[in-house]
């Protein structure tokens, strides 16, 4: 079929794109290869599409569709896309992407190269020719302008022959595989577009689960996508398949996404908004009342499905004090001992079906608890984690926030003036890094936990590099209790660099004691009900960590953003490895997706930045490719996963 017949198509309504295809991912340099490849004749693969009935379709963007069949496209969406946009001058009307990617290509007549528009380069050379405007209204204008040169009538010749032959592009006749019949249903659809797209992004069973709810609601993504919008402004970034997880549990009582095939269009309607409420109220609840107030202190996200089902069952609010500190004593413990660490779904269903059974529910999931794990206390030996993604790290930024630990400067609990403002409040090394490493101490203990507080960026940046054999005494006297506030031994040999594994001892036991008080608390009762305010109050402009280690983390938020604008999953930061047997923490990966870049289908995969040969034997061990260099991370995702570098497009990059 010629290009411009397919473009034709597109505007007729007869070819769209289904819902579960996701946006454009396209770069600038894709979209110029590809342009190279037509404008050569090169072979550029052969295009997908299943018909199907239009009433049936479930079609992105808003356009009419033609009545009787039409033609969604399977395999073939980047390259079609690019196509309507450089011709049209315009994106078509089921378009999600950065239109730039195809905005502003020129062509160079004497050099036969394809360039996006740059002033310095190009203003004063008229041979640099606008592609979208001779793929549009013909290759006259630009021929009548160099026709009235002398200096380009030499070559006059050789640019119409030129000029022909890239508006001929729309001429060019791409090949279109066709896949149709009443046995073609959404799922068998699916396995096929997974199939035949060797390159792009597969579809998991939570997109095939949405695919099929989207065929019965076709607003069903956006519905979603609006929700997860919502808490993204307020610094919590969750997945769609994590939300759609926990519309499932609210309302099947099962963790797996094949329960939703029984549940209708207006059930889980009304299933989304309820399971809204019940995450709202979650994430106030766990700010309030426990200070975790954004998402890298979330804690386990993977707990709120069974949270979810266990307010669809009780109700919002629930009934008293006492049942909602139960609640959250489940839910902190469920992500110190990794709860969710192993197998999701099989561990999820479990817990779900104590929820179910009714009676006293929180007892019977604090007894699942019991059985991994004999005694529910926190000892010093399981704070010996490292760096921010130890699983105790929400642990301490609980504390810190629900105890009123003081500001070391202004001697004020840290937080009566951080409401929601998490980005003010600066991960303090207590020790600081340089004078660790020059005193030889290893990257762990550095990093340790016990090494860890929280201050005021004022107050940080005025502690610097100073041992705390220099600055503890200070603030000491200025605010008497304001150093033990933080769990910080009160004893001056233990702040000299010599001792500091005599420190961190210490401050461990300290740390144990305070948090094993909390938790007790939270469960029998007497805990104060002054708290932190709640999550869902101040907006926030962009979702990230804690500051600290601020370029690494910049590095690795940059590197997460770029991977989702490929149309890839969104890794996981700090990801933790477990041993299955024991559920011991191993190691922490910095930047990791579990499940590969290509869900279930491609190897594990992660970035480590300056981590030691412990954690990358670790990671190895458990199966990830793991890169210590983010370019080389990226070139491992064109080259292997987008199938772009060396290929002008072929079947890859779909």
């Amino acid at each position: 079929m010629k290009v411009s017949t397919l473009l034709d198509q597109i505007d007729l309504g007869a070819m769209a794109l289904p819902t579960f295809q996701r946006g454009y991912v396209w770069n600038r340099d894709q979209v110029r290869a590809f342009i190279a490849s037509l404008y050569r004749r090169h072979p550029v693969g052969s295009l997908l599409v299943w018909v199907t009935a239009t009433d049936d379709a479930t079609t992105k963007g808003q356009s009419a569709l033609q009545p009787g069949f039409v033609k969604l496209l399977l395999d073939g969406q980047q390259r079609i896309t690019t196509l309507y946009g450089l011709v049209r001058g315009r994106a078509p009307a089921f378009f999600e992407g950065d239109t730039r990617a195809f905005t502003g290509l020129r062509f160079h007549l004497r050099d036969e190269v394809f360039e996006f528009y740059t002033s310095l380069k190009m203003a004063d050379d008229p041979l640099w020719i606008d592609v979208t405007q001779v793929l549009r209204d013909g290759p006259s204008a630009v021929l009548n302008r160099l026709n009235e040169s002398a200096e380009h009538r030499a070559r006059f010749g050789d640019y119409v022959q030129r000029l022909s032959r890239l508006h001929s592009i729309l001429e060019v006749d791409l090949h279109v595989e066709e896949v149709a019949g009443e046995d073609k249903t959404v799922d068998v659809v699916v396995e096929i577009f997974n199939a035949v797209n060797s390159g792009g992004t597969k579809l998991s069973k939570g997109d095939l689960a949405l695919a099929k709810m989207c065929a019965r609601w076709p607003g069903a993504r956006d519905a979603l996508g609006a929700r997860l919008q919502k808490w993204q402004r307020y610094g919590f970034s969750f997945r769609m398949e994590w939300l759609l997880r926990n519309v499932t549990t609210a309302l099947t009582g099962q963790a797996m996404f094949a329960q939703l095939e029984n549940v209708g269009t207006k059930e889980f309607e009304q299933g989304l908004t309820e399971t809204e409420k019940s995450i709202d109220y979650l994430l106030n609840l766990i700010a309030s009342r426990l200070g975790l107030d954004h998402d890298r202190v979330l804690g386990s996200r993977y707990s709120f499905p069974v949270m979810a089902r266990y307010l669809a069952m009780h109700g919002i609010p629930v009934k008293d004090a006492r049942e909602r500190d139960r609640l959250l004593y489940w839910y902190v413990h469920s992500f110190l001992w990794g709860r969710y660490a192993g197998s999701t779904e099989s561990v999820m269903n479990h817990d779900l079906a104590v929820v179910n059974n009714g009676g006293t529910v929180l007892d019977h999931l604090v007894d699942q608890l019991h059985r991994d794990r004999a005694v529910l206390q926190v000892t010093p030996e399981d704070l010996w984690g490292w760096g921010q993604g130890a699983r105790f790290y929400p642990l301490l930024y609980m504390l810190t926030r629900a105890y009123h630990a003081r500001d070391w400067a202004s001697g004020l609990g840290l937080s009566s003036h951080l409401l929601g403002a998490w980005s003010q409040l600066h991960m303090h090394h207590i020790f600081p890094k340089a004078r660790l490493y020059k005193a030889g101490y290893s990257r762990s203990e550095v990093n340790a936990l016990a090494n860890f507080t929280f201050l005021t960026a004022e107050t940080n940046g005025f502690v610097s590099d100073r041992l705390p054999s220099e600055y503890l005494a200070e603030f000491a006297s200025r605010h008497p209790g304001v150093i033990e506030s933080h769990w910080i031994p009160n004893d001056p040999r233990l702040w000299e660099i010599e001792n500091y594994r005599e420190f961190l001892a210490e401050r461990r036991r300290l740390l144990a004691e305070a948090a094993n008080a909390f938790l007790n608390a939270l469960w029998l009762g007497g805990l104060p009900e002054e708290r932190p305010a709640s999550a869902l109050t101040t907006e926030h402009a962009a979702v990230g960590g804690i500051a600290s280690e601020e370029e690494e983390e910049q590095v690795l938020l940059d590197l997460n953003v770029w991977v989702v604008r490929q149309g890839l999953p969104e890794g996981e930061f700090q990801y933790e490895i477990t041993d299955t047997m024991t559920g011991r923490a191993l190691a922490v990966l910095d930047l990791a997706w579990p499940d590969g870049l290509q869900v279930g289908l491609s190897q594990p995969v992660a970035v480590l930045i300056d981590e030691d040969e412990e954690t990358e034997a670790a990671a190895n061990r458990a199966g990830f490719r793991y890169f210590t260099n983010p370019r080389e991370f990226q070139e491992y995702v064109r080259s292997s996963i987008l199938a772009e570098a060396d290929a002008l497009v072929g079947a890859a990059a779909r």
